[in-house]
């Protein structure tokens, strides 16, 4: 099954296309605070004025169909019965709007959860963190290259928890541009994270056309 963590929409100039694209891969969505802005169920004071912007534009360019679809996502946490131990958000357990950047970050989304894995987005940034209830550590994914297609395994062990974020497929903000995801074999408790190049001046040259701010265009080349 496809799982998406939210912010689906918000930043580029094809927020139609990604819906349709989204709706057609899978049936399980957590809603993301973009998400909720772009449909008017956030204040866009709580954003820096390119955000704010890019939110107002998505919001006059998609169909009212994809608008109706998009307020209506659920909040997380979400749980799926085939997926016994686990929970998918958008945030963190707590708050589905709380960023989980560093490992202070996570201590309280994992003591406060009983369950043993979440798997989160919301920060763009690839990797877990874990604890056995004393000791809490972090994993970043390690690459060798900047333009090839890599996978970088990790297993969960049993005896602990985990918050997992397997990355961003549109904008990514850990310095590689590719785009991330990540795969989940919930029978050997591997999970794969995954790095594709994809047309990058395609999407540049549309964030451009569209009259977004070209910051928008540029930040998708540093992967920031």
């Amino acid at each position: 099954m496809v799982v998406n963590l939210g912010d689906i929409v918000g930043y580029c100039a094809s927020p139609n296309e990604v819906i349709d694209r989204v709706r057609g891969l899978g049936k399980l969505f957590v809603r993301g605070n973009h998400d909720k802005a772009v449909c008017g169920l956030m204040d866009l004071n709580d954003f820096n004025p390119i955000a704010a912007f890019a939110a107002e534009w998505t919001r006059n360019a998609l169909t009212p169909d994809n608008l109706a679809w998009l307020r209506a996502l659920p909040q997380g946490p979400i749980h799926v019965d085939e997926l016994n131990g686990m929970q998918f958000v958008h945030g963190s357990p707590i708050d589905e709007d709380d960023y989980v950047v560093s490992v202070r970050d996570a201590v309280e989304p994992l003591v406060m959860t009983s369950v043993p894995v979440t798997f989160f987005g919301h920060t763009h940034l690839q990797g877990s963190f874990e604890t056995n209830n004393v000791h809490l550590d972090a994993f970043h994914p390690a690459y060798k290259t900047v333009g090839q297609s890599e996978i970088s395994e990790f297993r969960l062990k049993e005896e602990l928890r985990y918050l997992v974020n397997p990355g961003s497929v549109g904008q990514p903000r850990d310095g590689d541009w590719r785009a991330g995801f990540a795969v989940f074999d919930s029978d050997d408790r591997i999970v794969t994270f995954c790095r594709v190049p994809y047309n990058l001046k395609s999407a540049q040259d549309r964030i451009l056309a569209a009259q977004l701010p070209p910051r928008l265009a540029t930040r998708l080349a540093v992967g920031r």
